[in-house]
């Protein structure tokens, strides 16, 4: 059984292909510049070096109509034709507090993601683009959408709350949501099985550290709060988003410039954050580098977003009742020591150490690393996401007719035996370039690779 996974946003279409039976994935890729021109795909196979094609997609349909074509190429692709696809996974952001789990799209779900756009404008609709795309070139498989607000379905209404008119929430469903759901369902099971614990008996602060970013407190393995809100915009410092600021700020500027609420929301959207207070950048990479340089402002919007997630970290951790680890994930968490180090500098009083050694080591996108510093009572780990897995092991289940709510429903990944060929391959070809990566390899990793 062959299952594609498809995430389109509003100008690319993200995929991945997995064979279930061998558990092996086969491709995965992006198709980018969707409808504003200059389209590409950048398409990876195992054991096949890298292909990128250029080819204009106008619309949704024609970018997963080169993802097929790409897949199927006697040259490039990996299956012999769209008859291989048994069903095809979605993301959708936004599932309201009408789904708890993936499910099996029909009419009737696509018609609640319809009413749920309002919600999440900017991420729903290319979803339901990208769905309906897909049914009409795909029409013979099953199609089902993972969406990344169900894992946050369980948290109590003291965290989902607002306290605004309660009526807002009754009328308009104004509470709060939170996002990157399905990455931290892979990584919190994962640090479970770092920490050779019951799932369900374990405390941990995940922090999905990207453009997009938010950290979610995991208290007895299920979701208890979480950084984001109502919408993507709440929480931590992100790449252009504002995060946590006075309500009152926008009010006041709306009356002083004369803009409408929705110049307003593309300002704390896309002009804020990290290019906010530095003018001119997004990627933290090159936020570091003109810190070096001695760019004030950059070293301004390092030490903000560090300081923000670290009263994320001592708040969640005090909200479950102390943590058996704090997790990096995402983009810049699997990849930035700097911002790393930032987040955990003064957590010592609460047990959490950083090596800062291992620390500096652990930039690798193809392994989970520990840099906890001796002695440290929580663990740190750098867990690198696996969403598409998510979505594999979430299809299959529905198309077997075993897939439940996470509590009831057993993921590979969640086991100490579980590995990912396309990872090891890679992380060992890494190793052998910077060996002293071996030295933080969280220890499963370490031991299997022995």
């Amino acid at each position: 059984m062959k299952i594609l996974s498809l995430n389109c946003g509003s100008s690319s279409v993200k995929y991945s292909l997995f064979d279930w039976e061998n558990r092996t994935p086969l491709a995965s890729g992006v198709v980018e510049r969707v409808g504003i021109g200059g389209s590409f795909i950048s398409h990876e196979a195992s054991g096949r070096e890298k292909l990128t094609v250029n080819q204009d997609c106008p619309t949704h349909k024609d970018a997963i109509k080169l993802v097929i074509d790409t897949l199927t190429d006697p040259g490039a692709g990996v299956i012999e034709s769209l008859a291989s696809i048994s069903a095809v996974g979605h993301r959708v952001v936004h599932g309201g507090e009408k789904f708890v789990k993936s499910v099996i799209v029909d009419d009737k779900v696509l018609d609640t993601f319809r009413e749920l756009s309002s919600l999440a404008p900017l991420h729903n609709p290319p979803n339901i683009q990208g769905i309906e795309a897909a049914r009409e070139l795909m029409p013979k498989v099953p199609h089902m959408a993972i969406m990344d607000t169900a894992w946050h379905q369980t948290m109590p209404p003291s965290s989902f709350t607002y306290a605004l008119p309660h009526k807002w929430y009754e009328k308009y469903g104004i509470r709060r949501y939170g996002f990157h759901g399905t990455s931290f369902l892979y990584v919190a099971k994962r640090a479970a099985v770092l920490l050779k614990k019951d799932p369900f008996r374990t405390n941990v602060v995940i922090c999905h550290i990207g453009n997009g970013a938010s950290v979610n407190a995991v208290k007895n393995g299920l979701s208890y709060d979480t950084s984001m809100g109502f919408t993507p915009l709440e929480g931590l410092v992100m790449g252009t988003r504002a995060g946590d600021h006075d309500p009152a700020i926008p009010l006041y500027v709306m009356a002083r410039e004369s803009l409408n609420p929705g110049e307003m929301d593309a300002l704390l959207n896309k002009k804020s954050g990290i290019l906010g207070i530095t003018g001119k950048y997004t990627d933290r990479r090159d936020v570091e580098t003109a810190a070096e340089q001695g760019d004030e402002r950059a070293k301004l919007a390092i030490a903000i977003e560090c300081y923000r997630i670290k009263k994320y970290i001592g708040a969640y951790a005090a909200a479950v009742g102390g943590v058996d680890a704090v997790v990096f994930t995402a983009g810049v968490g699997e990849m930035g020591p700097i911002t790393r180090a930032g987040a955990l500098e003064g957590l010592e009083f609460m047990g959490i150490k950083c090596d800062a050694g291992k620390n500096e080591i652990s930039k690798t996108r193809n392994a989970e690393t520990d840099i906890s510093a001796k002695g440290s009572k929580a663990k740190v780990f750098v867990i690198p996401t696996d969403e598409e897995r998510v979505f594999v092991e979430d299809v299959a289940g529905l198309i077997g007719g075993t897939y439940d709510v996470h509590t009831r429903f057993d993921y590979t990944f969640q086991h100490a035996g579980y590995r990912n060929r396309l990872r090891d391959d890679a992380f060992n070809k890494q190793c052998a370039k910077k060996p002293s990566l071996l030295k933080v390899a969280a220890a499963p990793l370490e031991k299997a690779r022995r």
